[in-house]
């Protein structure tokens, strides 16, 4: 457990099998319709309650199993909120679909919006972890969450300048509106500066990994490499052509209704 290779794997898998399990929820929640949503967010509180607890007791620990702690945690309060997101619960005030002809500032306001909510409770979180771990002993669990809030604003901005490749048949039925919101582009100008920067931290991450002075640091950069890897991948695969979606399709249960349209993944 302390080679960074078992802790870029370990990344790996729970960066697949997170995906596939909220997915899942989400895929039940509809197929039950009626309250189903609220009640799956509200049963999966315990995970924010563990996230939250995990990289609390793990900021004065410099063990390898504390980083290990501290990153699932980051992982497990992080997937609450996109539970919470995808269930329809915490969103925006905006749920309508895009109009076609709106100028593009009002398009801007209201793709905003329609998620304006869940950024804010982002943005809080990551604000409060930060503080916590200012000057901790292991801050893994606030880099884990930072890697995650960065990599998904900057895959949200894609999405709405527009995207080669834009998945939209894991969208749950509390959040079909979203796609009216997205466009179709062969490239948009921030995606070269998106996948730059991320290029730019996993550098910067396997920087600090080739110099870690103890198992901890090791794994700790090993796992921060792996994740910030996943999201360059995750940008990638908004513009080529490849079937991602497979990757979850297989696990989840047949949708409710089957929609018209190429098949897509988030």
């Amino acid at each position: 457990m302390h080679s960074p290779w078992i802790a870029a794997l370990i990344a790996l898998f729970l960066w697949w099998f997170a995906t596939g399990a909220i997915l899942m929820v989400v895929r039940r929640a509809d197929r039950a319709g009626g309250r189903a949503h609220l009640w799956s967010t509200l049963w999966a509180l315990p995970m924010l309650g563990l996230g939250m607890a995990g990289i609390w007791l793990t900021l004065g620990s410099q063990t390898p199993g504390a980083v290990y702690i501290a990153f699932i945690s980051a992982l497990l309060l992080w997937g609450w909120v996109e539970l919470a997101f995808l269930s329809g619960v915490i969103t925006g005030p905006n749920a309508r679909p895009a109009r076609a002809s709106a100028p593009e500032w009002e398009r801007f306001l209201r793709a905003w919006g329609t998620i304006a909510y869940h950024e804010v409770l982002l943005v809080g979180l990551l604000i409060a972890l930060w503080l916590a771990s200012a000057g901790a002993a292991n801050a893994f669990g606030f880099w884990t969450f930072a890697v995650l809030f960065f990599a998904r604003i900057s895959a949200k901005l894609n999405l709405y300048l527009g995207v080669r490749k834009i998945n939209t048949e894991f969208l749950p039925s509390p959040l079909l509106h979203l796609s009216s919101h997205f466009r179709i582009r062969q490239m948009n100008w921030l995606f070269p500066i998106s996948v730059t920067a991320l290029s730019f931290a996993i550098a910067c991450w396997l920087e600090r990994l080739w110099v870690a002075e103890s198992a901890a640091d090791a794994v700790g950069f090993a796992l921060l490499t792996a994740l910030t890897a996943l999201a360059l991948l995750e940008h990638w695969l908004m513009v080529l052509p490849l079937p991602d979606e497979k990757l979850w399709r297989w696990m989840l249960p047949a949708p409710k209704q089957t929609r018209g349209g190429d098949a897509h993944g988030l």
